[in-house]
């Protein structure tokens, strides 16, 4: 007989507070009046009733000098130039490539703004229009930056630097885009064997690291061969930390990810997404960041 697994409720333990040290996040709900100091500027997600400040978006309050705004906690991704992003090619158009980047319109690759197999340098040709379809076809996962926003919100992304281009084997996972840490980098190798790219859209692409950097191809070969049990073992676990992590409302970042990784080490892989170990394994790393900030 097959054995079966069985959980009964348990009563949860009351959490401690948990935010950093340096105040509580002013949050607040549509309707909320946040000032109604005069001398504030209205940002995104508020408006001007009765010269009162109010919100229009649940989120928490964030103040630049006098410009008042708030960030919705819940939300699709507003691009920012500079923005790291992993995204998926829907639609291959006349010089460009339509790429769904987790916002409310498709963001565009435009031929020219990326690097041609080799990294050779030169005008596009008809034969490269021609050629689209062999660089980058629907389906393709890619990383790129954000190189413009364009006035009704879309994105405009390239790929010039060899370290973006087209993404090879590895694991998806969509998050919240509030909950990705803006950092000077998104593209970490963990001392567990495995990389990620966190992407500011919510994209997070996780893949074995490779030995060698292959910088002659320009971001455009994909390695198909077998990965090894030991990295897919290693991929699943910070698949399921992550997703841990995004369940308990915790911030994505190297070392929340690496923390988490180590706390679920003596569970087996499958077991990570069981409510009670989830909690388990994430108040751990809450505990060792709130230590790291001291």
């Amino acid at each position: 007989m097959a054995a079966i697994t069985m959980r009964l409720p348990v009563a949860r333990k009351p959490v401690g507070p948990s935010a950093p040290r340096g105040g509580e996040k002013h949050l607040v709900a549509p309707g909320d009046t946040i000032t109604t100091d005069t001398g504030y500027m209205r940002g995104h997600g508020t408006y001007v009733e009765e010269e009162k400040l109010i919100a229009s978006v649940a989120g928490a309050v964030e103040r630049v000098n006098k410009l008042v705004c708030v960030r919705a906690l819940k939300t699709r991704y507003n691009g920012e130039v500079g923005d790291i992003v992993v995204g998926r090619i829907t639609e291959v158009q006349q010089k460009r490539w339509k790429v769904e980047t987790n916002s409310r319109l498709d963001s565009v690759l435009l031929l020219s703004s990326m690097n041609l197999p080799g990294g050779e340098l030169r005008r596009r040709s008809a034969e490269d229009e021609l050629a689209m379809r062999d660089y980058l076809q629907e389906g393709d996962l890619i990383s790129a930056e954000v190189q413009s926003v364009f006035s009704d919100g879309a994105v405009s992304l390239h790929t010039r630097s060899l370290k973006y281009g087209k993404l090879g084997q590895g694991v998806l996972v969509q998050v919240s885009p509030s909950l990705v840490k803006r950092q000077k980098t998104h593209f970490h190798d963990l001392p567990c064997g495995a990389s990620v790219i966190l992407g500011n859209n919510g994209f997070i692409w996780i893949y074995p690291t490779p030995e060698q950097k292959d910088e002659e191809a320009g971001g455009f070969t994909t390695n198909l061969e077998l990965v090894p049990l030991s990295d897919r073992e290693v991929i699943s676990r910070l698949r399921n930390c992550i997703v841990a992590l995004v369940t308990q409302k915790l911030m994505l970042f190297d070392t929340s990810i690496l923390y988490c990784y180590e706390a679920s080490l003596p569970h087996q892989i499958k077991d990570i997404l069981k409510p009670e170990v989830m909690e388990e394994i994430v108040l751990e790393t809450r505990q060792r960041l709130l230590e790291l900030e001291g």
